[in-house]
């Protein structure tokens, strides 16, 4: 087995890194998509809630059920902005991830680069080599000849 060099270990590090970042982004990108259910069941449940509420103000309602209703929309309201707040939060949760991301697959796509390089670079000597070493013996082959 060949000894493996400093950028092959480099490569699988930040590949590893790579694949947690991208992993984390996943679950970043799944937690927003539920803040974002849960802040559409709170608003389709204030419509619902308001429309009942005008049904019964439409056919009369007592100060206390009125009072019930008011204070029971102020609280949804409420939950509301808090849910719109926690959407934002899970959108820079996102956009974090998201960047950690990229920095680190930029890193692994570096090495890469830096392999292929010295891989294209120890080819380049390797075929001069074999040039050079073929040249060599076509020269012998020529002056014994002679």
């Amino acid at each position: 087995m060949a000894p493996r060099s400093p950028i092959s270990t480099l490569i699988e590090i930040a590949e590893k890194d790579t694949d947690e970042a991208a992993k984390r982004l996943g679950k970043a990108i799944r937690s927003h998509e539920e803040t974002e259910k849960k802040l559409s069941l709170l608003l389709q449940y204030r419509d619902d809630y308001a429309h009942r509420f005008q049904d019964g103000a439409a056919k009369g309602l007592s100060a206390s059920q009125y009072t019930n209703f008011l204070s029971f929309i102020g609280k949804l309201d409420s939950a509301i902005e808090g849910q719109r707040q926690i959407v934002k939060d899970a959108e820079h949760k996102i956009k974090l991830a998201k960047t950690t991301w990229q920095e680190s697959e930029k890193k692994r796509l570096s090495y890469d680069t830096l392999h292929n390089r010295a891989q294209h670079s120890l080819q380049r000597k390797e075929a001069k080599l074999d040039q050079k070493q073929t040249d060599e013996h076509a020269a012998r082959a020529f002056f014994y000849k002679r």
